[in-house]
């Protein structure tokens, strides 16, 4: 038997199916701090989220598996659907998702829905998140319960209901393994939603990044998507968020002082020559600085700066 080429299985057909998502995936850039991250332990993590200081390079395994989600939220919805619950996935008067938004839109999130009739408490009107998980932590979330288990999604139905001005909460989870689904209602907690809110704030206007919470090597840190700029590795990416002349404001915009105007999205995204990090982003100290330029090493950082391929290799053709 003749023995098939090992480059024959890596399966040319999956390598395909992988590449078609990765072509059609959108643009990973969130606008805003959005209320399914605040629950994050690590403030800093949150604020180089918000600064575009990492490139999120998904494979098209990863991105499929997120579109996995989303069906079985649609599942989910359509679950309590049929057994009698009353689900508004979208608001009535638009028909897009219903969104929530503070501080100008800079923090920001979209509701799974709003739900009532649940048998175990009927005329109460619930927000409704939905989510799946593995074997391993949906064991413990039966065990343990949601706050436990996933603060992060506890984290995101509180400031939900914070926002709707809702006190109760349906948390359903689905058990990828198995199909098995659970089911939590969590009540509001006002001190939390205030003590999330002023988190979100403080990460928002903070114009340097927090402080770290460990070491490169601890768990925390390892699998961080920002390690290598937090510990002093790489180079932040270029765009006007990761700019010290650039400033988001209480209206939601960006204003750069050194063009005197308020940036849109393109704008932000693509920077321009006059672009400079903000100092604590750089794992060096300058060697030079002028009024309008900061050198590192042999690198000048101002007009007529030119960013690496690395540095821009983010930004989609």
């Amino acid at each position: 038997m003749v023995e098939i080429p090992k480059e024959i299985l890596r399966n040319p057909t999956v390598d395909a199916i992988y590449a078609k998502y990765e072509k059609n995936n959108g643009e990973w850039r969130r606008p805003h701090l959005g209320a399914s991250q605040i629950g994050n332990d690590c403030d800093r993590a949150l604020w180089y989220s918000f600064r575009w200081c990492t490139a999120l390079d998904f494979g098209g395994r990863m991105i499929r598996l997120f579109e996995s989600g989303y069906i079985q939220e649609k599942r989910l919805i359509t679950d309590l659907k049929d057994i009698g619950v009353v689900v508004h996935h979208v608001h009535p008067n638009t028909g897009r998702q219903i969104q929530y938004s503070e501080f100008g839109g800079h923090f920001a999130g979209s509701l799974d829905a709003i739900a009532q009739g649940f048998p175990e408490a009927p005329k109460t009107w619930h927000v409704v998140e939905c989510k799946s998980s593995n074997t391993k932590n949906f064991t413990k979330l039966k065990k343990v319960g949601v706050k436990e288990a996933h603060p992060v999604h506890y984290a995101q139905v509180q400031i939900y209901m914070g926002w709707s001005k809702l006190d109760r909460a349906y948390y359903i989870s689905v058990c990828k393994d198995t199909d098995e689904i659970y089911g939590e209602r969590v009540y509001l907690d006002k001190v939390f939603v205030q003590q999330i809110t002023k988190k979100a704030e403080n990460i928002i206007f903070r114009e340097t990044p927090p402080p770290k919470i460990g070491d490169r090597d601890q768990f925390c840190c390892k699998w961080c998507e920002h390690v290598e700029i937090c510990h002093g590795v790489g180079l932040p990416l270029v765009s006007c968020r990761t700019c010290a002349h650039v400033t988001p404001c209480n209206d939601g915009t960006w204003n750069c002082v050194i063009n005197a105007k308020d940036l849109d999205i393109n704008q932000q995204i693509l920077a321009c020559e006059q672009h400079i990090f903000i100092p604590k982003l750089v794992p060096m100290e300058p060697t030079d600085v002028t009024i309008s330029t900061v050198t590192y090493g042999d690198v000048t950082n101002g007009p007529g700066f030119v960013p690496s391929k690395e540095m821009w290799k983010w930004v989609r053709e």
